[in-house]
């Protein structure tokens, strides 16, 4: 019996699902929510700690980011468990997004500026200090403002269609998906042992990758979409043996991983976009064939 199946209304005359399972994926939708509201205030209190001299902020750091990195995992599993329940409703597609404002986009606001921009080195020019922190306050809102256009454009779109569209039979995002750029956020910070940046050029380079971040979110730029994965479909063995060998590597090794793993997929719509502009412009760089004239 299919999953669906099983949680099916038997007194429903249109085989609706029962009421009890459209809590399933509202469940996964409020764990969502409960882990940015954890990394906000993991965030908030490793600033307090940081500023009172205490060891131990690094610590709130880093489960602010694994809480943003948890919160990711739960956004993948929500949708999926929606449409294989067949309890895929408006309600809950408003709720997500909802909870996507406030994991990935207050979130990792307040961690990027908490960590990034607060606790740069005190004995530098107190002008250059006040303009990096001026630029923190509007880069981390710029971030904010990004992911919820980006959220917005992606409820009220219908089949929408990137500005360098790729194969028919695959999915894609049209833009970077707010989750993606929060995780690269929260690896960022993970894979950095969670100590605040404190060297301002570092700072700066900070403060330009959440410009980006922001720029990839709210551009037409394709990311492949990693909702046609069908779990139900048999795949080689080596695919297997693929998906095991990375699980081992992010439970062994997850600082380097989980940062190569996001930047990869960052950097993936960068790279397509760049390949599609140069096929383009190689295309109408090649030299026409001569016509053949007679007589």
């Amino acid at each position: 019996m299919a999953l669906k199946d099983r949680f099916v209304d038997p007194h429903s005359p249109d085989r609706r699902p029962r009421r009890a399972a459209y809590a399933l994926p509202t469940l996964f939708t409020a764990g969502n929510i409960f882990l940015g509201y954890i990394a906000i205030l993991r965030s908030f209190r490793g600033v307090m700690l940081a500023a009172t001299g205490a060891g131990d902020a690094a610590d709130q750091f880093s489960i602010a980011a694994r809480a943003i990195g948890a919160a990711v995992f739960l956004d993948g599993l929500d949708g999926r468990i929606a449409r294989m329940t067949n309890t895929v409703s408006d309600f809950g597609r408003e709720m997500d997004s909802l909870a996507d404002v406030i994991s990935f986009g207050i979130a990792p606001a307040v961690l990027a500026f908490a960590w990034g921009v607060q606790f740069i080195d005190p004995t530098i020019p107190a002008n250059i200090r006040g303009q990096i922190f001026n630029a923190g306050y509007f880069i981390a809102f710029l971030f904010l403002l990004c992911g919820a256009a980006r959220l917005a454009r992606f409820n009220i779109q219908r089949n929408p269609v990137p500005k360098n569209p790729g194969r028919p039979d695959r999915k894609y995002f049209v833009g970077l998906p707010i989750p993606a750029a929060a995780a690269m956020v929260a690896a960022v910070v993970y894979s950095y042992d969670s100590q605040p940046l404190v060297w301002w050029p570092a700072s700066v380079a900070w403060l330009a990758l959440l410009l980006l971040l922001g720029f990839l979110m709210v551009s037409t730029w394709r990311y492949y979409s990693f909702k046609g994965i069908n779990l139900n479909k048999a795949y080689s063995p080596l695919i297997i043996i693929l998906l095991g060998g990375l699980i081992y590597a992010v439970w062994n090794y997850s600082q380097p991983v989980l940062v190569l793993l996001a930047t990869a997929y960052v950097a993936s719509g960068i790279v397509i976009r760049i390949g599609g502009i140069v096929r383009r412009r190689l295309r109408h760089a090649a030299p026409q064939q001569p016509e053949h004239q007679i007589g």
